[in-house]
């Protein structure tokens, strides 16, 4: 696309199919702004903004107000100067820019575009997703589905309940996956010093078991930000891998945790982390090992997030887009907002 864009955005709300559970709280409506740029020979850009302020990034109403002050007219100078107070609104921006140099103009938006699995996606089966699973019981009741669907790799939320009971249903679910699942667990920085070592050295005991079927991969987030340097130790105390996910929300934790000497997994959550153009220098610099993860954005923002997986990826690890279940088709409501601008 060209220097000179037209600029419009329109806020949405997506309600979930059923609450979203974690230990940062219960979630029911997804909010967002969805962004247009259009460039001086007609050719249109899509970008996404989905800030989630209780992981790192600004509130929804600092990006609505952002966008607000913003005139109709826009260049790719301000495009690139938003602070790294608005990381969301970076994401947003920058992808609306790349859209045109991606070839998923406004032709793609057509009918096949609501439907992500026909849409020019670069990791388009399940196989390469990571589904995630609703906390508690409840898990043990939708793994089937969605392995039928083809997900092969797991997340389910811990942290949330009394842990002697998510303990015993994780050894229920442990039981009950088919061979070669893998299992993500992550505990949004919820548990206790004390607690995050029970996890790994049941992990631990579990993996010391050559006849287990199921590889847990790795437990997300054990810790709160604010105690990295535990997280660090436990990192090279278990056989069990830890990633680091509310530590590295935005691209300035990200730096910060690399430089104080993670080199274990990190969760990268493209549309909250910041400028796309500086999370690639970083990654291709520092080859660090990522995961990338959605925060149940639109089909806008997942596409623009997958193309940084694809590009950005080191290890092949499945990325944490598998959320499609937690809402209804985008079909019509989007339409809707299609039309309106």
């Amino acid at each position: 696309m060209t220097n000179g864009y037209r600029f419009e955005f329109r806020p949405y709300q997506r309600r979930f199919v059923r609450t979203l559970t974690t230990n940062h709280g219960t979630w029911d409506i997804r909010e967002g702004i969805i962004l247009r740029l259009t460039d001086e020979l007609g050719k249109i850009g899509w970008g996404e903004i989905a800030p989630i302020s209780w992981f790192g990034s600004e509130t929804l109403e600092q990006a609505l107000d952002f966008c607000r002050q913003l005139p109709r007219e826009i260049t790719d100078e301000i495009i690139f100067s938003i602070p790294d107070e608005l990381p969301a609104c970076q994401f947003g921006f920058e992808s609306a820019q790349e859209w045109g140099e991606t070839q998923l103009i406004a032709s793609v938006l057509g009918s096949e575009f609501f439907s992500i699995p026909n849409a020019p996606c670069p990791m388009p089966h399940a196989q390469f997703y990571s589904a995630l699973l609703p906390a508690g019981e409840a898990a043990l009741n939708q793994w089937e589905t969605l392995w039928e669907q083809g997900y092969h790799t797991f997340k389910w939320k811990i942290g949330v309940y009394a842990i002697a009971n998510e303990l015993e249903i994780f050894e229920s679910l442990i039981d009950t996956l088919p061979a070669f699942t893998k299992l993500r667990l992550d505990a949004n920085g919820g548990l206790s010093y004390e607690e995050a070592n029970l996890w790994l050295r049941t992990c631990d005991t579990l993996k010391a078991n050559v006849e287990l079927p199921v590889e847990i991969e790795f437990i997300e987030q054990p810790l709160p930000v604010e105690q990295f340097q535990q997280m660090l130790e436990l990192s090279t105390s278990y056989k069990t891998a830890i990633a680091i996910d509310e530590s590295v929300a935005t691209l300035r934790q990200l730096a910060a945790c690399y430089q104080q000497g993670w080199r274990g997994i990190f969760v990268i959550k493209p549309g909250i982390v910041g400028s796309p153009s500086r999370l690639r220098k970083f990654c291709h610099q520092h080859k660090i090992d990522t995961v990338f993860s959605s925060v149940f954005e639109t089909a806008i923002g997942r596409l623009a997030a997958l193309r940084l997986a694809a590009e950005l990826s080191q290890n092949n690890r499945a990325v944490g887009f598998g959320i499609d279940h937690f809402f209804e088709q985008e079909d019509t409501w989007f339409q809707s907002l299609w039309n309106d601008l």
